[in-house]
């Protein structure tokens, strides 16, 4: 399986960096389209998991092509689309773009084309290709509940610590950390920063060994604490962005480097959305839809006898006699027309009655020197 990970001179170097776009310009669109997954997903009730796959699928994705050739909601909207199907929470295409024409802007959404349905469905199988059909993707969700089941501590003050952390972790899909590292050094950071933020001190936990020095070393080895803080540096400072709605549009589509294919798309004309991403205020405990079933199949059935067949012959008084029944039976049901074929199957010639060999053979009576059999002998 290809390996999704990445030193930060590589985030530095993606293909939207050979289009002229600069670093903190791609931060901000990356930002731009988790967030709007984070939003489409929430109005859709989608849960955080399907959310979360389609912000890593994002992430992937323009790791490999620009911003100028792939319009960012485009994108979002695609990634959802496939993370709904991967984690059994589908959505219809035409569902999940009327709740995008629904959020965005008439002039956001103008980037979606003549067609929004068709530029998504093309864009899925881009998407498939780029990111290598390896759809299974983990997050840290998982191991942050797995790991606080193991600390010990004042239980209110626990709780208040893991919902902290669980909002780093949402916050941290706007980010780029889910190409940096693993999701269980991941889960580890932010728990590690929400207990300095909260003021828990984790002094005990369940399976602690004397070579333990710290609670997360029986779960990740060779983690340094230069590593957990730039994981929380880089979720941080999201928060230190408050003027991003004051930047400029998203790129207009130039002249694609050699990094993406030339998609001959309409430009990009999406500002940055503007306002409080519902990223903040999402109810942990959404509910997971029920999984919609395909459409019936409906069956057709002919009001009219088939043209293909011929029609059953009028009923007689007494059946024809055998001499005649062949040439007659073949008279009475032509052989059917059918339509992929103009040839007109042929009938065999009907046999001569009775054959010539029949009489010589076969008697009419018993057999020579027998009395009949009916009536039986008195």
């Amino acid at each position: 399986m290809p390996c999704w990970y990445y030193e930060k001179k590589d985030l530095r170097n993606t293909p939207s960096a050979k289009d002229g776009i600069d670093y903190d310009t791609e931060r901000r669109y990356r930002k731009e389209g988790a967030r709007f997954i984070m939003e489409c997903g929430t109005a859709m009730e989608l849960v955080h998991i399907t959310m979360a796959t389609g912000i890593v699928y994002f992430h992937r994705f323009y790791m490999f092509h620009s911003f100028r050739t792939f319009p960012h909601y485009v994108t979002a909207c695609c990634c959802l689309l496939l993370a709904g199907k991967v984690e059994e929470t589908p959505k219809k295409c035409k569902d999940i773009i009327k709740t995008t024409k629904g959020l965005l802007s008439e002039h956001k959404f103008s980037s979606f084309g003549e067609d929004p349905k068709e530029e998504v469905m093309t864009l899925e199988r881009i998407l498939l290709q780029t990111i290598k059909f390896d759809l299974q993707v983990d997050h840290p969700y998982g191991f942050l509940v797995k790991y606080a089941k193991c600390l010990k501590g004042d239980p209110t003050k626990l709780q208040k610590m893991v919902q902290m952390a669980w909002n780093f972790v949402n916050d941290s899909l706007s980010t780029t950390v889910c190409l940096q590292w693993e999701p269980e050094i991941i889960a580890v950071a932010l728990i590690h920063l929400a207990s300095k933020l909260s003021k828990f001190t984790v002094t005990d936990w369940t399976g602690k060994q004397p070579n333990h020095l710290r609670w997360w070393d029986m779960f990740v080895a060779d983690v340094t604490m230069e590593i957990l803080e730039d994981i929380c540096h880089q979720v941080l400072d999201l928060y230190q962005q408050g003027n991003s709605s004051l930047l400029a549009d998203s790129p207009p589509q130039f002249q694609s480097s050699k990094t993406s294919p030339n998609m001959n798309q309409a430009p990009v004309t999406s500002p940055v959305a503007k306002g409080k991403s519902a990223l903040e205020k999402m109810d942990a405990g959404a509910p997971i839809p029920k999984i919609i079933s395909t459409d019936k199949v409906p069956y057709s059935y002919p009001a009219a006898f088939p043209s293909m067949y011929s029609h059953p012959p009028p009923y007689g008084s007494i059946a024809p006699p055998l001499a005649g029944a062949l040439p007659s039976a073949a008279s009475n049901y032509p052989p059917p027309l059918f339509p992929q074929s103009s040839t007109v199957p042929q009938h065999f010639s009907p046999l001569i009655h009775p054959p010539p060999h029949v009489t010589s053979y076969y008697h009419q009576g018993p057999p020579p020197g027998r009395q009949p059999y009916y009536p039986p002998p008195t």
